[in-house]
């Protein structure tokens, strides 16, 4: 069977000469593999072609290249489109491309589903089906359409990046290395709700960008909208990242805040969210909150949304009001799910 078969697409250096080495093939086939995996990303190991006949016979009867093609896409009226992908563990994902000039951004996914169930979001409401390899989580980008254009990679999809890491930083180093990808760690950024457990690891094996999502900087509302406050609170989470790391525009440090109407949108809510960041070297991404059905939240006005970044801006923390893409396919922050897969399953 093919999916049995081991793919190559996730795999680093050092594992792919594992591979040639048990396959009695020649040290330097290794590099060769990396380049059309990475490089040339090609689609079947027949189109190797400075691999020998013999050894690419060898290599076919137990390695794929690992990609698959999306299995469904929608696009919205401003350009932005979602691309559901089919998981090697037989779950669905979905991705969202986001072309804004002469930027394209894709936000990939990290997990099936997610156990974070912050209130507000469409993915937590899905449950937690499993964790994706690096594998599937570099075939978003290897069979994306666009992915020729693709300036920047964002891990704000489905799941908590954090909760599945050995394969978000897999994933990242791949995206990262000479032999992989060879992008700048400046065009991922990797956003988490701060598992105690994974940031520090993530902090000292990688050099990505990061975003936490804050959403309200009083603990007791945090834990409201977040349960994940409760095991690792905000405070312990600036406060970590205050002492030990340095962020300048190598590294950026972020934190997402979705605007809620009533919830953490008061002057009060300003004042403490300038408290816990002052002297930290950030930004604040404010986001328009979409609503999900059957939830007492909505989004703060547009000029609740504009005092909240100027009293920031104002104050010395960098703040900006995030453009809403995609909302029409239900493709913006928060309401990524795949509910529609049990039809595309039956469609594959």
């Amino acid at each position: 069977m093919e999916d049995e078969k081991t793919p190559l697409l996730g795999k680093t250096l050092s594992e792919l000469a594992a591979i040639v080495k048990e396959a009695g093939m020649p040290a330097f086939t290794a590099r060769q593999l990396a380049g059309w995996i990475y490089g040339r990303k090609v689609r079947s190991i027949d189109e190797m072609f400075n691999i020998s006949l013999k050894n690419r016979e060898v290599l076919k009867a137990v390695c794929r290249v690992g990609c698959s093609e999306p299995v469904e896409a929608m696009r919205s009226v401003d350009g932005t489109v979602k691309y559901l992908f089919r998981t090697g563990g037989g779950g669905y994902v979905e991705s969202v491309y986001i072309p804004d000039g002469d930027r394209a951004t894709l936000c990939v996914s990290s997990q099936v589903g997610c156990k974070m169930n912050c209130r507000f979001c469409m993915t937590g409401r899905q449950g937690f089906a499993g964790n994706l390899t690096a594998t599937d989580i570099l075939n978003q980008l290897y069979s994306l359409p666009e992915r020729d254009s693709l300036t920047n990679v964002v891990f704000m999809g489905q799941g908590e990046p954090f909760d599945n890491l050995d394969a978000v930083l897999r994933a990242t180093e791949l995206l990262t290395a000479d032999y992989g990808y060879a992008w700048s760690p400046k065009r991922i950024t990797v956003s988490s709700v701060g598992l105690r457990k994974g940031l520090k690891r993530f902090l000292d094996e990688s050099d990505c960008h990061l975003a936490i999502s804050l959403h309200n900087p009083f603990p007791d509302g945090r834990a409201a909208l977040m349960p994940a406050e409760k095991s690792f609170s905000i405070t312990e989470i600036v406060e970590m990242l205050r002492t030990g790391y340095d962020f300048t525009h190598q590294r950026r440090l972020s934190f997402e805040y979705i605007v809620f109407g009533g919830v953490n949108d008061t002057p009060a809510h300003a004042r403490e969210l300038l408290k816990l960041l002052r002297g930290l070297e950030c930004r604040v991404n404010l986001i328009r909150f979409h609503t999900i059905p059957d939830s007492d939240l909505h989004g703060a006005s547009e000029e609740k949304m504009t005092e909240l970044r100027d009293f920031l801006t104002r104050h010395g923390v960098f703040t900006t009001i995030r453009a809403s893409r995609g909302q029409d396919i239900f493709a913006a922050c928060g309401l990524l799910s795949t509910a529609r897969q049990q039809e595309a399953g039956r469609n594959v």
